[in-house]
């Protein structure tokens, strides 16, 4: 059991932020995400696409802001769990207590949800025969490429995710890369060095095709695709990976009690505080009037719900607001010097 003061679940850019909100209040947050790596819809979704609505900053990309915020709350050493789905909250006297997908459990005082538009989940396979490889020899991302190494590999997907790891899995294994048509959405770079790879005899590229049947018995054996021209051709297959992009869920939290409207939670706009108190819900999820769906808008929320937070976390104490410029005992906790 992993006990702290704000269990944060979401990882994106307003999830980040609020890490260092509670850290500079001298509160400890762990955090969860679905996903396999931090920055949410602004990483998976549009890493290179321009943002706008950061205070004194003109331009930047969602990986740009990523990585400006991990920056920012390194200094809280904060624990994230990655790749871990919330599937179980409950009430614990004065606390909550949260369970994950993989088993991991959590109490706090707070919960602060900043899940964006809900969870994010691989596009999977629609062959009834798919699921039973599942984790076992078919892979919807890769956590350890070690397992990958010196195997047939068939890749499905035209995105940056499928020829990015036909690039770094050709170096010790042997790449099918199947897509359903003949052009890839990828960077210029990244395919141009998948031409030299297939060259090479280290990739070889199947399009326009789409996957037809899976064979084998307790792991895959092998794959069949069918072009667009009616032709057919089976491929010896230890492992696939399948790069159909994400779809979003709601998932667990519309079973949690919360309010909700349509796909999102109605909070308070003093506290960003749920029907659920200690419950906070910030960021694209949460809906109030006059919310309007902006990166600096989190920002603006999570400030506010971390207030909350502390009276929460700490009852005997009171809360004093600071600035930031001037509070020696903020600058101290950002590993600032006098």
């Amino acid at each position: 059991m992993i006990k702290t003061d704000v269990i944060i679940i979401g990882a994106g850019p307003v999830g980040l932020f609020a890490v260092h909100q509670l850290g500079i209040k001298g509160l400890k947050a762990v955090v969860v995400d679905n996903l396999d790596k931090v920055g949410g819809q602004c990483i998976e979704l549009y890493p290179d696409k321009p943002i706008y609505d950061i205070p004194a900053v003109p331009e930047c990309t969602g990986e740009e802001l990523t990585k400006k915020l991990m920056e920012q709350i390194k200094p809280f050493k904060t624990e994230f769990f990655l790749n871990e789905r919330v599937d179980e909250v409950k009430q614990d006297k004065d606390n909550w207590f949260v369970k994950t997908s993989n088993n991991k459990n959590f109490i706090a005082p707070n919960i602060m949800i900043a899940g964006g538009v809900g969870s994010f989940e691989p596009r999977k396979l629609s062959l009834k025969e798919a699921e039973k490889y599942e984790g076992k020899s078919l892979f919807y991302s890769v956590k350890n490429k070690e397992k990958f190494k010196n195997k047939n590999i068939t890749i499905f997907g035209g995105g940056d995710s499928a020829l990015d790891w036909a690039l770094e899995l050709s170096k010790f294994s042997k790449i099918n890369l199947v897509h359903r048509r003949d052009e890839f959405r990828g960077a210029p770079h990244t395919l141009s060095e998948i031409k030299k790879k297939e060259k090479e005899g280290k990739i070889a590229i199947k399009t326009p095709c789409q996957l037809e049947s899976i064979e084998g018995d307790e792991n895959i054996k092998s794959v069949s695709i069918k072009f667009d021209d009616g032709k057919k051709e089976k491929i010896t297959t230890d492992i696939i990976l399948s790069f159909f992009g994400l779809i979003m869920k709601l998932g667990p939290i519309a079973e949690w009690g919360l309010n909700m409207d349509k796909k999102t939670i109605e909070v308070d706009s003093e506290k960003f505080e749920t029907n659920k108190k200690g419950i906070f819900a910030v960021g694209d999820i949460c809906t109030y009037p006059g919310k309007l769906k902006l990166i600096l808008s989190g920002f603006h929320e999570v400030a506010l719900a971390s207030v909350e937070c502390f009276k929460r976390a700490r009852p005997n104490e009171k809360y004093r607001f600071e600035f930031t410029t001037a509070s020696k005992t903020i600058q101290k906790r950002l590993g600032k010097n006098d």
